[in-house]
């Protein structure tokens, strides 16, 4: 008798910007690299991130990192980073933002434990991008190792 277990679904980046041409580009960015071993979601602003985040969570799904734009209306993206750290406490977390949101990034490494920042534009993002991401997806994996269940039947052959 052969067992056939369900593949565990790849964990989730998820990218959040309310700039859909920014949205674009740093899902574009993010797939080419990644979107063989991960799946690349993106929420066009803070209030879907969060509802995605929910819907992760809910369903089981590994979240490995969050990029998320500062400067969304209504739920700013510490707001995202905050509501993902914790719904996943292992998530890593990366907030873009602009030059001027430099002290907003800084106060967030110290205050939501951000892991890091990343300024727009990221171009080339073999520079600017890809490192950080990479440093970030060896760091969960360094820590957060799938958990298998075992069932072991007792009894008789027959």
């Amino acid at each position: 008798m052969t067992m056939n277990a369900a593949a565990p679904q790849r964990p989730v980046i998820l990218a959040v910007d309310d700039d859909p041409a920014v949205l674009s580009a740093v899902r574009g960015d993010l797939r080419s690299r990644y979107g063989r071993h991960y799946r690349v979601l993106t929420a066009a602003g803070g209030a879907e991130a969060v509802g995605t985040l929910r819907q992760l969570k809910v369903r089981g799904d590994a979240t490995a990192v969050v990029v998320s734009d500062q400067r969304m209306p209504g739920v700013a993206g510490t707001e995202v980073l905050t509501a993902a750290r914790q719904l996943f406490p292992g998530v890593r977390t990366v907030l873009l933002t602009a030059y001027a949101d430099t002290e907003v990034a800084i106060g967030a490494i110290n205050d939501l434990h951000l892991d890091y920042y990343i300024l727009k534009p990221w171009d080339p993002p073999e520079e600017r991008l890809f490192p950080v991401i990479d440093d970030l997806l060896e760091d969960w994996h360094a820590n957060n190792q799938p958990s298998f269940a075992l069932t072991r039947v007792v009894g008789s052959r027959w």
